[in-house]
């Protein structure tokens, strides 16, 4: 249960510092591109739609906790399908399209 609370704390302060707009370097992939490849997208947007992940990811995790503290075993597995959903999620919405690019560049 300590390192559930752990992990809760650790992907909210993550939100917290992604809807700011700011700790683009600790997005995988990201922080591996060029200086000119980063220039071509919306790191803003990126940051905040990961920060929206990253509490969303969180929220998933309270309900590991609470099938500790309940004893109800069926909160894990839900939690968990949230936080598998979740990820799927994001892989496939930040790998198709073009949604975090910057207008006019590809």
């Amino acid at each position: 249960m300590v390192v559930s609370i752990l992990l809760i704390l650790l992907f909210s302060g993550l939100g917290t510092l992604f809807i700011k707009g700011k700790g683009a370097d600790l997005i995988a992939g990201y922080n591996t591109m060029t200086e000119d490849e980063k220039a071509t997208y919306d790191t803003i947007g990126l940051c905040k739609f990961m920060g929206k992940m990253m509490f969303a990811l969180s929220f998933s995790m309270v309900f590991w906790i609470m099938s500790d503290i309940l004893n109800i075993p069926w909160l894990l597995y839900l939690g968990l399908a949230l936080f598998l959903g979740i990820i799927i999620f994001m892989i496939i919405f930040t790998n198709t399209g073009e949604r975090f690019r910057n207008n006019g560049t590809s």
